[in-house]
């Protein structure tokens, strides 16, 4: 069977699952965090959101940026870079041959620009949904209905 990966990614969280067996469920390969991005969320969207407020609008401030906005997708950025040079590590190893992504939708954007040629050309299907929530078992009923790896 040629391997095929998943990946199930959001802006500080990756999560990459295998099919190794039609009617069997996902195995989780490895999962990849951005610590920086969970430590500073809150305090940055904090920041982000207390720039917003009616003085700086009323003054003629833009609403739609602040340094902590900048902050949260500069690392968006990085995360999307580290997944990225996996994924080609990966594939140049031989680890698998068809890749599916399920992303949220911004992070699936960024991760898009940064992919390799080799790595894009492997993409077989993407989704552009954030599903790491859900289990291996509740992974493979929605990505794999009928059995099949892609």
């Amino acid at each position: 069977m040629t391997p095929t990966w998943i990946l199930l990614a959001d802006e500080g969280r990756a999560r990459i699952l295998e099919m190794q067996a039609p009617g069997k469920d996902l195995s989780e390969i490895e999962e990849m965090t951005d610590a920086a991005a969970h430590a500073d969320n809150a305090d940055l969207r904090r920041d982000a959101y207390g720039r917003r407020g009616g003085d700086d609008l009323r003054m003629g401030g833009n609403a739609t940026t602040s340094a902590g906005e900048e902050k949260l997708d500069h690392e968006a950025e990085l995360f999307a870079r580290r997944v990225a040079e996996r994924l080609s590590q990966a594939h140049a190893q031989g680890r698998f041959e068809r890749l599916r992504i399920a992303a949220a939708p911004r992070f699936l954007g960024r991760l898009r620009k940064v992919l390799t040629p080799q790595v894009a050309g492997a993409v077989i299907d993407e989704i552009d949904k954030d599903l790491l929530q859900f289990n291996r078992r509740e992974l493979t009923l929605r990505l794999c209905p009928d059995g099949q790896n892609g």
